[in-house]
């Protein structure tokens, strides 16, 4: 089986929400009907892929995909304000869930949280693992700026954790993204070191520690986690601060995390696989983004000098052993 950890999708219910209530995205439309959202240093155009689950089912069909687990995409509700935000994901982790209990051979699924409304996050988190019944949630990077491992967001990781859930940390655009607007340097780079950033702060402030029961995955292939984990020690090593909150070595931590394989170069992929394990990766297609590719995430994995044991892990054991599909 064939498992994409990583791909996008935009219910038409909340792309109604948008047209009727109001958003903080520029929305325009291009010369083939899509609609566009615009936002700080990006855009997404929402082909037919993006809404259309009859679409894309009949495109998964064509690339010999079985599954895939459908999420939002930066930068969400967070762009909004936080009554609006709280409001839109409840629309689309409803239009989530419905789309897994219509077609449960084909998608599951990970919510999405008003992070910039912190208690009301908290809440939604156990609406998403409790009465929805998905397998759990995907957090951008950063919360509107603020990161991750602020104490204000614990109470989202407590109920994360006594779900034993799992966390997807996706990118979203970080502060200072003005400097990253010309030549799309936002999603090029500014999303990989915001991945990066990200995960470095839930180690170094305990949250990866103290909420043990969490099943932690990185898109983009961590961004340069495991090029940077040796660093990460290091700074363990030298600076108190560092081990303040953090009791064990960060590399060692991070080769607990599971890291999807949206970055489709070899030496980069058997990077990953020497840092974290064969065990750990989990295909991804960033499908059906521009800068997505159904035909990469599996000739990457296909022409890894692998057994064939080892690229069915990562095309879909790890991921249905971590989202309880197996």
């Amino acid at each position: 089986m064939i498992l994409d950890f990583h791909n996008h999708y935009f219910p038409p219910e909340y792309l109604d929400a948008l047209s009727k209530g109001g958003s903080h995205f520029r929305v325009t439309t291009d010369r083939d009907g899509n609609p566009v959202l615009h936002s700080p240093g990006d855009y997404n155009v929402i082909v037919p892929g993006h809404r259309d689950l009859n679409v894309r089912e009949r495109v998964l069909d064509e690339a010999e995909i079985q599954m895939q687990v459908i999420t939002f995409t930066a930068p969400g509700t967070s762009i909004e304000t936080p009554e609006r935000a709280v409001e839109l994901c409840q629309i689309v982790n409803n239009a989530f869930a419905s789309a897994c209990r219509a077609r449960t051979d084909r998608f599951t699924s990970l919510g999405t949280l008003p992070m910039n409304a912190p208690e009301a996050a908290a809440e939604e988190a156990e609406r998403v693992v409790g009465e929805l019944g998905l397998p759990g949630v995907m957090l951008l990077s950063n919360a509107s700026g603020v990161p991750l491992h602020e104490k204000h967001f614990w109470p989202v990781y407590e109920r994360l954790n006594e779900a034993e859930a799992v966390i997807y940390i996706h990118p979203t655009y970080p502060v200072g993204v003005e400097v990253m607007e010309r030549f799309m340097l936002m999603p090029m780079v500014g999303f990989l070191m915001d991945t990066t950033l990200a995960a470095a702060g839930l180690i170094y402030s305990g949250v990866v520690e103290q909420f043990p029961k969490i099943t932690w995955v990185l898109a983009h292939l961590g961004g340069a986690v495991p090029y940077l984990a040796e660093r990460f020690d290091r700074g363990f090593e030298a600076y108190p601060e560092c081990r303040e909150y953090c009791s064990v070595l960060p590399s060692e931590q991070l080769r607990g995390f599971y890291y999807d394989t949206v970055n489709f170069d070899d030496a980069c992929l058997r990077l990953a696989i020497e840092f974290a394990g064969v065990d750990h990766l989990v295909a991804g297609s960033d499908y059906p983004h521009m800068i997505g590719s159904l035909d990469k995430m599996i000739s990457s994995v296909t022409t890894l000098d692998l057994s064939e044991g080892e690229k069915d892990k990562i095309f879909g054991e790890n991921a249905a052993r971590i989202l309880s599909l197996s």
